[in-house]
C-alpha cells in the first residue's frame, strides 16, 4: 500500500486511432515472417511505446529512406499521408499496411472533393479562386497529408493571428487538423465572420475529433482533484503539450515526465494525492510503471 492516493485518469491513453495502428503492427509483428516490417514515421508521439515496438521488431524510417526502399512492408501509423506517399509505394512494389485512422482518412476525402470543386473555378476564374484553409500545426505529419490533398496549395494557419493574411475578398473554406483546440478554431471562424467580405463565401467545417477535444475539460477536472499531477508524455506529442499546459493551468504543481525515472519524489514532499495523466499517444502501461516507481520509492 501506498502511503498516497495515486489515482490514474481513465480517460488519458491511447485514443481509437493509435490503438488501431499499433494493433495492426503488432499483428504482422506476430505472423514472424522474414521480411521487415517498416513504419513510416514514429508510429506514435512516445518514445517509450517505439522502443517497446523497434524490441518487436518494428524499423522505423522517414520519407528519404523510403524512396529507396523496394519490395518491403511499410506500416502507415494514424496520423496519414498524403497522395505522394501512396504513388512512390506503387512506383517501388511496397506493400502498404494502412493504418491511418479513420476520422483522418475522412477529412482528407472531405479536403480532397473540396479541392477537386476548386480546381474547376480556378480554371474560369483565377482571381476568384477560393482558399482551402488548414487550422492546424505546420509540418505535423497529419497536416502535410491534409495539405497534400490540394497539391499543396492549401493555407495552414496555426494561430489567430495568422488569420490576416487571408484574403477577405474570397471565399473561404475552413478546416482543422483533428486533434487542434476547439476553443481557438472557435476564435478563428469568429474573425473570419466579422472580416469576410458580402461578396464572398465562408464556410467552416468542424473535424476536430471529440474524442480528443473531450480531454481538454476532462483533464482540466482531474487535475484540480490532485495535490500532484504527473502529465506522462512523449516530448514530440504536439496534443501533449496542449493538454499539459491546461493542468497546468489548473494545477501549477504538474509535472511532465516521459519515462518513470524521470520523477522526483521531492515533487510529492507533503502531498497526499498524487494523479497520473497524459496524452493520446500515452501507453497506459506506461503510467502504471510511474505509479510502480512512485511506491517503490516512498
Amino acid at each position: 500500500m501506498s502511503k498516497y492516493h495515486i489515482e490514474i485518469d481513465d480517460s488519458s491513453g491511447f485514443c481509437f486511432g493509435v490503438t488501431t495502428a499499433i494493433k495492426k503492427a503488432e499483428e504482422k509483428l506476430a505472423e514472424g515472417h522474414s521480411e521487415a516490417l517498416y513504419c513510416l514515421g514514429d508510429i506514435v508521439h512516445n518514445g517509450m511505446e517505439v522502443e517497446r515496438l523497434h524490441r518487436q521488431g518494428l524499423i522505423t524510417i522517414n520519407h528519404e529512406q523510403l524512396k529507396n526502399l523496394h519490395h518491403a512492408k511499410v506500416l502507415l501509423r494514424a496520423h496519414g499521408e498524403p497522395p505522394a506517399t501512396y504513388e512512390l509505394a506503387q512506383k517501388n512494389d511496397i506493400e502498404i499496411i494502412d493504418a491511418t485512422c479513420p476520422v483522418v482518412l475522412q477529412l482528407q476525402r472531405r479536403i480532397k472533393r473540396q479541392y477537386e470543386e476548386v480546381k474547376k473555378i480556378r480554371e474560369e476564374q483565377v482571381e476568384r479562386t477560393p482558399q482551402i484553409v488548414i487550422f492546424g500545426k505546420p509540418g505535423h505529419a497529419e497536416v502535410l497529408g491534409l495539405v497534400g490533398q490540394t497539391e499543396g496549395s492549401a493555407i495552414v494557419i496555426e494561430h489567430l493571428k495568422e488569420v490576416e493574411q487571408l484574403d477577405f475578398q474570397r471565399d473561404i473554406f475552413l478546416y482543422s487538423q483533428t486533434t487542434k483546440s476547439l476553443d481557438e478554431f472557435h476564435r478563428i471562424i469568429d474573425y473570419i465572420q466579422q472580416h469576410i467580405s458580402p461578396t464572398a463565401t465562408f464556410k467552416s467545417y468542424d473535424t476536430i475529433c471529440r474524442q480528443v477535444a473531450n480531454r481538454m475539460p476532462n483533464i482540466a477536472s482531474f487535475a484540480s482533484k490532485h495535490d500532484v499531477i504527473l502529465f506522462v508524455c512523449g516530448r514530440k506529442s504536439s496534443n501533449g503539450k496542449v493538454l499539459f499546459n491546461e493542468c497546468k493551468n489548473v494545477n501549477p504543481n504538474s509535472y511532465l515526465i516521459e519515462r518513470a525515472d524521470e520523477i522526483d519524489m521531492q515533487w510529492m514532499k507533503d502531498k497526499n494525492t498524487i494523479g497520473i495523466c497524459g496524452a493520446t499517444s500515452t501507453p497506459k502501461w506506461l503510467m502504471e510503471e510511474c505509479r510502480e516507481y512512485i511506491m517503490n520509492h516512498e
